[in-house]
């Protein structure tokens, strides 16, 4: 879990007794980790790796353009970074116009072009770095946000709380070979950027196809509204009924709670004409038969045209439809990756220990090279000692066709 979820920039005269501590306040009262800087007590000429870390780490930044906010050297250096964030991890940038208008700071006029004059007149920067400047104001003026000509109300509080409850699906963090896999979904998803795109991600149980969906479904979250993440179709199906994922669907997308489907064409209708306007981010998660698909993103008419739409499932067959834009298999790890792997979680860092070289490569061999099995096996293993080992891999040996999910129970 990171330190903070939200960064407050601010310049302290202007904001500090009113807006943003009201802000701070209320954010830290909605339970939300705010980190909140004081430029007033800046150092050097850099920002420092403290405050560095607290940008990044951040899903949301929230920068409070006030009338003096240009002339500070750290508010404009702070913003450079916000949008370096946004760019690189998909970060939310979320401004606030405090008596200020948008199109000051857009086009650096007013009192942000005096700044600016000033900045010039001094010869402090050079022009590359005001240049950045003026970038980042031009990006982020032009960003959707607040105008208060007054302190703020509970709407911002509301806003950032839904955003931080979409924003972002927990993954692993020992990833391994992802980013490419990642870069090829991501192509496939913005093939045609004004459509409604879907794509399916097939391959065998275990071997991260929720995974690598999760990831890229956080790095489009924040280009979307209303986002959707169903998980566990193919077991929720069975024990619940398809019904219950239709509501699921519609809750999530609607943001409030829908009357209970009585059966999916009711479902079905309802999808249809409750969401045909709204450009969602939806993930399936485990779709195994074609009946699912079919009550659940039936058409791609039943959302909003630029929708993106993301399936995953071990049936490469329930992909074999005209509605399915783009496919994409998910193969097994090779040896190279899959040692890297199973060390993370086995020794916590990229390679075995070498007395337990042997062993860790017989283990990622009787893993098969699946993600899931890597993770398990090496979790069992950690801190264990050789003796453990031997009798724990001789085991695994045994069950090794069984679901890895089952064979963590066993030990």
């Amino acid at each position: 879990m990171s330190t903070y979820e939200v960064f407050l920039s601010f310049r302290g005269p202007d904001t500090r007794s009113d807006i943003a501590d009201i802000l701070y306040t209320g954010l830290i009262d909605a339970g939300i980790r705010v980190y909140r800087d004081n430029e007033e007590l800046r150092t050097g000429e850099e920002i420092g790796p403290g405050l560095l870390q607290a940008i990044e780490q951040s899903k949301i930044s929230i920068p409070i353009f006030s009338k003096g906010y240009a002339d500070s050297k750290w508010c404009l250096m702070e913003l450079v970074q916000m949008v370096e964030c946004k760019r690189a991890s998909g970060q939310k940038i979320m401004p606030i116009f405090f008596d200020v208008r948008p199109s000051e700071v857009r086009n650096q006029i007013g009192g942000y072009g005096e700044a600016f004059l000033s900045q010039v007149k001094k010869k402090q920067f050079d022009e590359n770095t005001i240049h950045g400047w003026k970038a980042a104001l031009n990006e982020v003026g032009a960003l959707k946000g607040w105008d208060f000509q007054s302190n703020p109300n509970r709407e911002v509080v509301n806003k950032v709380l839904i955003e931080l409850k979409k924003a972002y699906l927990v993954v692993s963090d020992c990833l391994v070979e992802m980013d490419n896999h990642v870069g090829e979904i991501m192509r496939m998803v913005f093939a045609d950027t004004d459509e409604t795109t879907i794509v399916g991600i097939h391959g065998m149980g275990g071997v991260g196809k929720t995974t690598l969906a999760k990831i890229v479904y956080n790095q489009l979250s924040h280009h979307f509204e209303a986002c959707c993440f169903l998980s566990n179709i193919r077991e929720t199906s069975e024990q619940k009924g398809i019904e219950f994922l239709q509501n699921q669907l519609i809750s999530i997308l609607l943001r409030k709670k829908w009357l209970d489907i009585d059966n999916v064409d009711e479902g079905i209708t309802m999808i249809e004409e409750r969401l045909f306007s709204k450009r969602v981010l939806l993930l399936l998660d485990d779709v195994d038969k074609r009946i699912q698909l079919d009550a659940l993103l039936g058409k791609r008419k039943w959302f909003g045209q630029g929708s993106k739409l993301i399936i995953t499932t071990r049936n490469k067959d329930v992909l074999h439809e005209p509605k399915v834009d783009w496919t994409y298999e998910l193969p097994c790890m090779d040896f190279g990756h899959s040692l890297q792997l199973f060390s993370r979680h086995a020794f916590r860092r990229d390679y075995p220990l070498e007395e337990f070289l042997p062993d860790s490569t017989k283990a990622v061999k009787i893993s098969g090279g699946l993600p899931l099995t890597l993770e398990v096996m090496g979790s069992l293993l950690s801190g264990k000692g050789k003796e453990q080992w031997d009798s724990i891999l001789k085991k695994l040996e045994i069950v090794l066709h069984e679901d890895v999910k089952e064979v963590e129970d066993q030990f």
